[in-house]
């Protein structure tokens, strides 16, 4: 078989003749966005529905440059630069379809760990009109329970004594925006695209509180000039294998170091507040609304702490891919009375969503057998998700009476995950989470105390001072500790 071909601007042509690429000339956009943290859901999300604006001749002053904050962002910048920052988008279909496209919105990337004044520049620069972020929740750098911004981080101690040499994305915007402000620049947007609710209200807390330790006077003009909109973001992208790079370069002759993979559905609502214009991203299927909480909270509270149910129980089953999860029908009916029993009634109604339709939708996304998402990238840096997603909702239901058994049983799986590091047929599991000796070490203090997991006040606030919920947790805690298998305690819990 002949070599596949290198996917790079000057084969295009060639490339062409077995997917779609762009049709659109990059060379000529201008960068008019800053996207911090270059991830596969960027490119599944953002960066496509930009792309998708290019296609119709729209756009081309809205180009994308990608920023990498974190050394393991040096292999992305390396593929990227080889391949004139272009990229495959591959969308898996249930019925096994595959559609691939070449993706070519972004055009260019900077790297801060090794050249933190080209990345400052390049936000300061008066064509950059929108900032975007999805760097994870863990990066927003807040305590989950109390809100508060984490000063003790020695990142923070850094910017604080030395402005003009950023680690964390509140040093480089700081920078970016004084010097915007001291060359009479106007001010850009920063649009955060991270799964957490009220997320342009929580960048913005957090970045003024970070500011003001730095300069008063730059927070004021933060304040008055910076609009950070909510934004809701949703489209399944799993983590991309060898077997999506072997595909593409069998079945359609082509070289991609590192292509994306998502499911069809793809999803953005966004409150329509930016300091300095935007694209015309409602186009292209983009939802601009006043207030995007309900929505925002939905997706959240049934899509995200549903992964994290199936991710979390069936990471201790021994289960590897979500689909195999929700192919269970014991895990299916589970997750569907969290749904029903817990999360949806602290949602109230929404304009515009059947909430029944759109819990239907989430059980044929997750079933799908194409998209194969790993539970360890679900169950991953869970110290940063489950506050978010399922804890807050054990709090609500708490103080409204309702039911918390579904949700407390994962909080109970968490606590045996995170001290045994197997699953109960005693095969390791894959651990990724920045809290991990925390979580381990409380966790393996359960056999002196029961609630030695839960007293981590950072993530559980006071729930183990709650009767109704100790009550709750040790149960199912001693039946998971006594070995029985998760199936039974989950099919008594039904």
């Amino acid at each position: 078989m002949k070599d596949a071909t290198q996917l790079n601007q000057y084969n295009l042509l060639e490339v062409g003749k077995c997917m779609p690429v762009p049709n659109y000339n990059r060379s000529s956009d201008k960068i008019g966005i800053v996207h911090i943290g270059v991830g596969g859901f960027h490119r599944a999300h953002q960066a496509y529905y930009l792309h998708k604006l290019r296609q119709l001749g729209e756009a081309s002053n809205w180009g994308i440059c990608g920023i990498g904050l974190r050394e393991p962002d040096a292999k992305l910048e390396a593929i990227l630069k080889e391949q004139d920052h272009l990229y495959t988008l591959m969308v898996k279909h249930s019925n096994g379809k595959i559609e691939p496209e070449v993706v070519g919105s972004i055009v260019d990337f900077e790297l801060g760990t090794t050249n933190p004044e080209r990345v400052i520049a390049r936000l300061a620069n008066t064509d950059t009109k929108i900032v975007s972020l999805t760097i994870t929740e863990g990066g927003y750098n807040f305590n989950p329970t109390t809100g508060d911004f984490n000063f003790n981080n020695p990142d923070i101690q850094h910017e604080l004594q030395h402005s003009q040499d950023p680690i964390t994305v509140y040093g480089f915007l700081t920078a970016a925006l004084k010097r915007r402000r001291d060359a009479g620049f106007p001010a850009f947007t920063i649009l955060s695209c991270d799964n957490i609710e009220h997320n342009g209200d929580m960048i913005r807390k957090m970045l003024l509180t970070f500011v003001k330790r730095q300069n008063e006077d730059l927070a004021k003009w933060i304040a008055q000039e910076v609009c950070f909109p909510n934004s809701m973001v949703d489209r399944i992208t799993p983590i991309t294998t060898q077997v999506d790079i072997d595909t593409l370069a069998q079945k359609y002759n082509l070289a991609d170091a590192w292509p994306v993979t998502c499911e069809p559905f793809i999803q953005w609502v966004v409150e329509d507040k930016f300091s300095n214009g935007r694209p015309s991203f409602e186009k292209i299927g983009v939802q601009f609304v006043p207030d995007v909480g309900p929505y925002e909270k939905m997706k959240l509270r049934l899509l995200n702490a549903g992964h994290s149910v199936l991710g979390i129980l069936g990471a201790i089953h021994g289960y590897h891919t979500i689909n195999n999860c929700i192919e269970d029908e014991i895990f299916a009916n589970y997750l569907r009375a969290f749904l029903d029993e817990e999360a949806t009634p602290i949602l109230g109604d929404i304009e515009g969503i059947n909430l029944e339709d759109y819990k239907d939708s989430l059980f044929e996304r997750f079933a799908n057998p194409n998209i194969k998402d790993s539970v360890s990238r679900i169950c991953s840096e869970s110290s940063a998700k489950l506050p978010k997603f399922l804890i807050a909702t054990i709090h609500e239901n708490l103080a409204l009476g309702g039911s918390i058994k579904f949700a407390t049983l994962v909080l109970a799986a968490w606590c045996y995950y995170s001290d045994k590091e197997t699953d109960q047929n005693g095969q390791a599991l894959k651990i990724m989470d920045a809290m991990h000796d925390d979580l381990h070490h409380a966790a393996s203090q359960t056999k002196n105390d029961s609630l030695a997991f839960m007293k981590q006040e950072n993530l559980f606030g006071n729930l183990a001072e709650n009767e109704n919920f100790i009550r709750t947790y040790t149960q199912m805690l001693q039946e998971l500790y006594k070995n029985n298998e998760i199936k039974k305690i989950m099919q008594r819990i039904i």
